[in-house]
């Protein structure tokens, strides 16, 4: 039985609207020929692969069900479908820390060595390279014979799909020869190479160690991905509404209307974002205390604070695009198409619907895609001082946050921090280059 979340309905809502949305656009000149350009971009297809990638596992760690742990207690637990494809590396928990490729605990504890005498030795790990008698000597070549395995596997399913195309229909692999399905198709490759390798080594080995509780690092990196995408597009949608209404009212009818809006948002902005977040945040964790009955489990309260922290960052977040808006509104509404409008009696409403929100949606889009990178930020500043999402969530974040007294320690455990920012790095990367693309192939000035 399905057990969605919140956050969960709200992403496939948004999913659903960017598919929508994305179906319109291809029935309009006007927004075809400017994603045709960014589909022609190597650097824009490239960005835009990756960031499917995510959003695909985004997904699959949002449809959430029912799994029986305990035949005997009948105890249920809720997974995703993402547990479900990473189950070698969820329930493979050992007792502590140990290092990427790892067959031994990263400290050392008092044992029995060969030679049944009591000392300090590094003990085995439980499933890390267990399934090899002499690890020190055939670690290195089995892992080797499984990475092979594993991208050759994957090399074998690109050129299946890559048959198929030329088999199925030969006009469709002309289709191949154009310069964005080349890129799409070889970053294709490449990432199916990553999972393959992902795929035939995690059920041996911990491929990036494992933390303080024994439990896998890139099981953790991976999970967190939903909470990144999760922070920037659900804030977005929240930021959008306020920003594109108060903006275009503001530059178009002027007079108090304009005061009023400029007032809030130069009030806003006068305020530091942290610490309005942080008084939120605060009054949410005393009123889900105060209130447990509707909160009957960890991930409903989890949940619910990654939904409240959505929703401020929106109400504090809207005021750059606001402002952009409304100056662009102010230069729009002297247009001569926009004057003919008004004198023929057409009503503000619909000349800001007809006239002057289509000719802005650009610097929406634009915005849309380099806030989100900057949302994904956001989220790993404040979970490190401890008012960002809850500490049961899995995120990038948290992991930053756990990190620091692992830094600390002697020998220093430095895998954590590597992984979360490894993947953090991949994201906010790709959504700034394909961004840059968006901007490209939308702003009219580059278009001249």
């Amino acid at each position: 039985m399905l057990m969605p979340l919140w956050t969960d309905m709200a992403f496939f809502i948004l999913m659903l609207g960017g598919l929508y949305l994305g179906w319109r656009s291809s029935k309009r000149e006007h927004l075809r020929r400017p994603w045709k350009r960014v589909f022609k971009d190597t650097v824009g297809v490239v960005s835009l692969t990756v960031l499917l990638v995510f959003i695909l596992i985004g997904l699959l760690d949002s449809i959430r069900f029912q799994q029986v742990t305990n035949t005997q207690s009948s105890q249920q637990d809720v997974i995703s479908l993402l547990d479900v494809v990473l189950t070698p590396m969820r329930t493979q928990v050992e007792k502590t820390y140990s290092a990427p490729f790892s067959h031994t605990a990263y400290a050392k504890e008092m044992g029995v060595d060969k030679e049944g005498v009591a000392k300090r030795i590094y003990p085995r790990l439980k499933y890390g390279a267990a399934h090899l008698n002499n690890p020190v000597t055939d670690k290195f070549a089995d892992i080797l014979k499984k990475l092979m395995a594993g991208t050759g596997f994957s090399l074998l399913v690109w050129l299946g799909l890559m048959f198929i195309l030329w088999g199925f229909n030969k006009r469709s692999f002309k289709f191949v020869q154009s310069k964005g399905t080349k890129s799409f198709l070889f970053t294709l490759l490449g990432v199916l190479m990553i999972v393959g390798a992902i795929a035939s080594l995690s059920p041996f080995y911990h491929v990036l160690g494992t933390d303080k509780v024994g439990e896998d690092v890139l099981y953790q990196a991976i999970k967190s991905i939903r909470t990144g995408l999760v922070i920037g597009s659900l804030t977005t949608i929240v930021m959008l509404p306020i920003a594109i209404s108060l903006g275009l009212m503001a530059g178009f009818f002027r007079g108090w209307v304009d005061d009023i809006i400029q007032y809030l948002y130069t009030t806003l902005s006068s305020i530091p974002g942290v610490l309005l977040i942080a008084a939120a945040i605060l009054m949410a964790q005393v009123y889900m205390a105060n209130n447990p009955e509707l909160f009957t489990t960890v991930e409903d309260r989890a949940d619910m604070r990654l939904l409240l922290l959505c929703i401020i960052l929106g109400i504090t977040s809207w005021t750059g695009l606001c402002r952009l808006l409304r100056a662009e509104t102010l230069k729009i509404r002297e247009m001569d198409y926009v004057l003919a409008a008004r004198a023929l009696g057409v009503g503000p409403i619909k000349i800001l619907k007809r006239h002057v929100l289509p000719n802005v949606m650009h610097l929406v889009m634009i915005t849309i895609a380099l806030d989100f990178s900057g949302l994904v930020l956001a989220e790993a500043v404040l979970s490190y001082i401890n008012i960002g999402v809850d500490p049961s969530t899995y995120s990038w974040g948290n992991m930053i946050n756990t990190s620091r007294l692992e830094m600390a320690r002697e020998p220093i455990v430095w895998w954590s921090l590597l992984a979360a920012f490894s993947f953090m790095f991949v994201l906010v990367l790709a959504a700034n280059l394909f961004a840059d693309s968006v901007r490209d192939a939308f702003d009219p000035r580059s278009n001249t």
